[in-house]
């Protein structure tokens, strides 16, 4: 099974990030979203932020490896690490996730 994993990162770490994952061979492909304007609840109020999103493809069976490996890296204490499920698309774009993601 293939997905898409979000995960928003304060400005200016995005890119730091998503290259790591791609060398750890824990994702196909990762863009990177900039200008993301972020509102929350942190610790009883609400805060805002500017962040940029990366979006990773790539297989389910290293979801659990993904999210440690980002949590290790990631500055935030809860960072969003969100997996949706890639129900059809591209299958050469498939099999090529497939092929690059270890």
């Amino acid at each position: 099974m293939y997905i898409v994993v979000l995960c928003t990162i304060p400005k200016g770490k995005a890119y730091e990030i998503a290259r790591k994952v791609i060398e750890q061979r824990l994702g196909a492909c990762v863009n990177i979203v900039d200008n993301i304007k972020s509102i929350y609840w942190w610790k009883g109020n609400i805060e805002e932020d500017s962040e940029e999103l990366i979006i990773i493809k790539t297989k389910r069976e290293v979801l659990e490896k993904l999210t440690n490996f980002i949590k290790s890296i990631h500055p935030y204490t809860v960072p969003e690490i969100i997996a949706l499920e890639i129900i059809g698309g591209n299958i050469d774009y498939l099999n090529w996730i497939e092929e690059n993601v270890k």
